[in-house]
């Protein structure tokens, strides 16, 4: 909009610029739903649902398949933050690209905002891929369905927050399943290392506080999901060289990775690229059913991520870890009820006698007539 003053008569001239003009390329129709360059507005919402879940599950679990891949290779596990290096180094590279497709091009979050979500984001997974080191798979997976459990704690005592019983509830079944899940590993895997839970639970906590910061200045400024990831991940990039450079991590790293260049960066390659296209069909998810859906679906990605974990990669097995795995499914299914109670609406036990009983009076006058 233009606005025009005239020195020699108090009138104002405004030009109202087209529909095309006016519109920002962060701010789209919501029937416009637009996933790695494909719109799927013109499709039913059901093939919407199976393309967004076929996306989800498919780029997810060879994301998950690959990252227990490269550090499978023999001597690998000391280098997972030269792994996050290069994962950064291709979001990085992957952001710009897609920042490249829309028409506006400027930076909108300060650069100061972008410095401390880049070290929350290096924390996040700078400490899940280091973690791989010392845990196996599965007992990692677990670790990321409980990021609950840190949220609620910072709640409680940053900002005072109360919670109901579902919530409370939600996180004693996810604390319970962890502490049985972990004993089981430490039971039966050879190569378990309490430095392992320590990390990974330090890369929770900074993920709890990532995704409220980014939600908030996401928000507050309408920036793109590309503008986040280019500078997110390449000030991080930046973070994580400075870092390695510093306790000289970055040229053992590379020695080793130019031995087999096509089990390390082509592996990682790979990973990158499947990360970066999952969380695509995630945000569609969100953004076309709501986070309810969203979050079952990725429930029964970790869950089947989890058992092709078994099925794919040897290691020792006890029906401890189904056990356990269920009070955190349980405890995962407590805090989205907890967040949908107007969507969703159980039956309470008084129900549930008056249901039964009427089912018997039915069937006893059936028998008598």
């Amino acid at each position: 909009m233009d606005l025009k003053f005239s020195s020699s008569r108090k009138h104002v001239s405004i030009t109202v610029p087209s529909t095309a003009q006016a519109m920002s390329p962060h701010i789209k129709s919501v029937d416009d739903i637009v996933v790695l360059g494909i719109s799927l507005s013109r499709f039913s919402k059901l093939t919407q649902f199976f393309i967004c879940v076929a996306g989800v599950f498919v780029f997810y679990l060879i994301y998950g398949y690959l990252q227990e891949l490269i550090f499978s290779v023999e001597g690998f596990k000391p280098y997972g933050w030269y792994l996050t290096l290069v994962q950064f180094a291709f979001y990085s590279i992957f952001g710009l690209i897609e920042l490249q497709l829309i028409q506006d091009k400027r930076r909108r979050i300060p650069g100061k905002t972008y410095m401390i979500i880049a070290f929350l984001t290096v924390g996040t997974m700078g400490l899940s891929n280091t973690s791989l080191g010392y845990l196996n798979y599965p007992t990692q997976v677990i670790f990321k369905c409980c990021k609950l459990i840190p949220v609620m704690l910072g709640g409680v005592f940053i900002q005072g927050k109360r919670y109901n019983v579902a919530d409370v509830s939600a996180a004693l079944c996810m604390s319970l399943g962890l502490i049985w899940f972990t004993l089981a590993d430490s039971t039966v895997a050879p190569n378990f290392n309490l430095t392992g839970v320590i990390l990974i639970s330090l890369a929770l906590c900074a993920d709890a506080v990532i995704g409220n910061v980014q939600e908030k200045v996401m928000k507050l400024h309408n920036a793109s999901n590309s503008e986040m990831v280019l500078y997110s991940y390449s000030i991080g990039f930046v973070y994580i060289l400075l870092g390695l450079t510093c306790t000289s991590g970055l040229g053992p790293a590379v020695t080793f990775c130019s031995k087999d260049p096509i089990r390390t960066y082509g592996y990682a390659f790979l990973f990158s690229l499947t990360g970066y296209f999952g969380i695509s069909f995630v945000l569609a998810l969100i953004k076309i059913f709501g986070a309810l859906l969203a979050v079952t679906v990725t429930t029964g990605r970790k869950a089947m991520t989890i058992v092709l974990s078994f099925i794919f990669f040897a290691k020792p097995f006890t029906f401890q870890y189904v056990w356990s795995g269920f009070l955190v499914v349980l405890g995962i299914f407590l805090n989205v009820y907890s967040k949908n109670m107007d969507k969703i609406r159980l039956p309470s036990p008084y129900d549930l006698i008056n249901k039964i009983v009427d089912l018997r009076t039915s069937r006893t006058l059936a028998q008598t007539v």
